[in-house]
């Protein structure tokens, strides 16, 4: 991926990103999770400024598919979301004393109010790598395979990875959807720590440890972009 551009649509200024495909036939266009960007994925040899350039011509379509985009939602007292896929509400509590938990249905802030977001945003941070690193070790133990780190960050293009080390690094969003949807991608990147590939082998691993990955895949492609939609992670 390329370093981040900047494109103007319609007053608001979005990050433009090029991505390298030596499998793309011809340029392509789509709004990053968030909408706050734009990704072009330009074939080998195209020079980088028909990106900008392709950009550019796509903007009144690039301003539509912004506009019918979900706002945002803050982390904030009484915002609803999903958390391991079930609603809950953020609900204040300043004078309790347990920092913050989730119990039926809310996630309960202690302190004050203006440092809700950010503890919020720490607690869903923590509970997903939490989660996934148990859920990572113990996949990886059922196929004899280590997992080198757990990491968790607020990525844009990607669920997860897993890099030749055997550190895996998931997006803290996770833990936003159900847990068979969390269960899939860790299964994803465990596979890679025995087949570095998407070839026949790996598909059949991660059949092997998490069943069909096809509804699962279907679930990331419909609802995954909705779950950048609230607020951001510290």
């Amino acid at each position: 991926m390329s370093p981040s551009l900047r494109l103007d649509i319609a007053g608001r200024e979005l990050s433009l990103a090029v991505r390298r495909s030596s499998t793309a036939s011809r340029m392509s266009l789509r709004i990053a999770p968030g909408g706050d960007g734009v990704v072009v994925v330009l074939p080998v040899g195209v020079p980088l400024a028909e990106a900008e350039r392709f950009a550019h011509h796509q903007r009144d379509w690039i301003a539509g598919r912004l506009d019918s985009m979900p706002e945002r939602i803050a982390l904030a007292p009484g915002a609803e979301l999903p958390f391991m896929g079930l609603p809950h509400r953020i609900n204040h509590q300043p004078t309790a004393r347990r920092g913050v938990w989730a119990e039926e249905g809310r996630i309960n802030v202690s302190g004050r109010e203006e440092h809700v977001a950010r503890r919020v945003g720490a607690f869903l941070r923590d509970e997903a790598r939490l989660v996934l690193a148990h859920r990572s070790r113990s996949l990886s133990a059922s196929i004899g395979r280590k997992v080198a780190r757990v990491t968790v960050r607020d990525t844009k293009s990607r669920w997860g990875s897993c890099t030749a080390d055997g550190e895996l690094s998931f997006s803290w969003r996770l833990i936003l959807a159900p847990g068979w949807i969390l269960d899939y991608v860790v299964a994803h990147e465990v596979a890679h720590l025995a087949e570095m590939n998407h070839g026949p082998d790996f598909w059949r691993l991660v059949e092997t440890l998490v069943g069909n990955p096809k509804p699962a895949r279907s679930w990331l492609k419909l609802h995954g972009p909705g779950l950048h939609r609230y607020g951001s992670a510290p």
